[in-house]
């Protein structure tokens, strides 16, 4: 690949001098495929705009036919960027591709093969152009070839199984490692935020370990170019964020972390809102709520919020994911949040201790395990020598002795209440005044002690 292929742009390649009638004098091109092409090439855009309102399918019939027949790069290239010229224009003309007089057109195989065989110019328009085809297909085609039915020809066409299938498998050989050192990874992303709404691309995106290769490149970005790579990273992660599947491997990936930096740092309304409507769909899944929590995204939440933001889409996701958040804290704050606490052998009075309704609602999850939570807490009372956990702990079992119907028997069974009495002795008052009460309600049983509050 010559660095002057690698450079070259859309309006470079349109300036060059085409033979048309040579190809024509020696068949290459047809009589009515010279004609059309004299009539269009090098004239003003809205000239071309009206030959394509009269007879789109006729001038990509005669597109697609060069491409395939014809194999002289220049060619090649020029006709490349006559197409890309003409959905950069007006990219629903992407429909003229599916029209019903070209159900005979193998219309996909010449991009598909080009993606492979040409230099990096080739290459990219090749991609950007069966992007933008595949995606304004009918999607009601039961399975039938997206050219039509392709039994009715004597050629198998590409079907958009392969089609898709191709695109994706380049796409990842660019991500890994890139053809054109500035232009491949921007052209990439920007393919695969428009493919990435097909399900078909979501699925063989991840079973191509697609994932971790955008993880990345989701990174605080300052120039236009690098906010539009964000931007449309993003847009692939807020599109991956509806399969599951995909958000099994973001789970394992620094892409939570990442996001929130973004967020953190970007003042473009679109990225906020891309970043935000990703953490919407994620928050119910898995931990993401839970390491959201950790890291500190409702207060970001709030503080956008604050802002003034003119997208209702933005504004209902920060208030779904606010909601969302405060919710997971409440359950956070009740018995997970308190398992986590005793697991970790550090006690301390967080409201939830004294919390009469954390005892009433949750006093049937210390079953789980075989009381295994309460097990815990009784071998702290051995082995912990800082003050206040001891204190926490014994009334934590006070608690328990009193809110749970056997709690006394279970108790009693754990050989819980030695450990207790030698903590009478204690030199800590604040130990030895919760060793009390939990004596006192170990030996008096729940109906007699409901009196003896601290």
């Amino acid at each position: 690949m010559t660095t002057e292929n690698a450079e070259l742009t859309t309006e470079q390649v349109l300036r060059r001098d085409i033979p048309w009638e040579t190809y024509m004098t020696t068949k290459l091109i047809t009589g009515t495929g010279f004609q059309l092409l004299r009539r269009y090439d090098k004239k003003a855009e809205s000239y071309k705009a009206q030959l394509l309102d009269d007879d789109g399918p006729g001038y990509v019939r005669v597109f697609v036919t060069i491409l395939r027949d014809i194999f002289k790069e220049e060619t090649v290239e020029y006709v490349l960027a006559l197409i890309d010229e003409m959905l950069t224009a007006n990219p629903k003309r992407a429909r003229l591709f599916h029209h019903d007089s070209l159900a005979d057109e193998d219309t996909y195989e010449p991009f598909l093969r080009l993606l492979w065989k040409g230099n990096w110019f080739v290459q990219e328009k090749s991609c950007k152009i069966l992007s933008l085809t595949v995606s304004a297909r009918s999607k009601v085609q039961n399975g039938v070839d997206a050219n039509g039915d392709a039994s009715s020809s004597k050629k198998k066409h590409t079907t958009i199984d392969d089609v898709l299938a191709g695109v994706v498998e380049w796409l990842c050989a660019q991500l890994k490692k890139p053809t054109h050192p500035t232009r491949s990874i921007p052209s990439t992303i920007n393919c695969l935020s428009t493919l990435l709404k097909e399900p078909v691309v979501r699925s063989s995106f991840v079973r191509a370990d697609g994932v971790k290769l955008l993880v990345p490149l989701i990174s605080p970005a300052s120039t236009q170019q690098s906010i539009q790579l964000l931007y449309e990273t993003c847009l692939c992660v807020w599109l991956l964020s509806y399969y599951e599947p995909a958000i099994e491997y973001l789970a394992t990936s620094r892409a939570l972390p990442r996001l929130i930096e973004v967020v953190k740092g970007s003042t473009k309304e679109k990225v906020v809102r891309v970043v935000i409507l990703t953490l919407r769909n994620l928050h119910s899944k898995g931990t993401f709520s839970a390491q959201m929590v950790d890291l500190g995204v409702l207060q970001i939440v709030q503080s956008l919020k604050a802002q003034a933001w003119s997208d209702e889409d933005l504004l209902d996701a920060l208030n779904q994911l606010e909601q969302g958040l405060k919710d997971n804290i409440k359950k956070l704050s009740s018995f997970d949040k308190y398992k986590q606490e005793v697991l970790l052998g550090h006690l301390d009075w967080s409201p939830m201790h004294k919390d009469p309704i954390f005892w009433r609602e949750n006093i049937n999850n210390f079953e789980e395990n075989d009381f295994q939570i309460l097990r815990v807490l009784i071998t702290i009372l051995d082995t912990s020598s800082d003050a206040r956990t001891l204190a926490v702990a014994c009334y934590d079992l006070s608690q328990f002795i009193q809110c749970h119907s056997a709690g006394r028997v279970i108790v009693n069974d754990l050989k819980a209440k030695e450990r207790v009495m030698k903590l009478l002795n204690h030199e800590n008052a604040e130990v030895t005044k919760n060793a009390l009460l939990c004596i006192q309600r170990l030996f008096l049983g729940a109906k007699y002690a409901s009196f003896l509050q601290v």
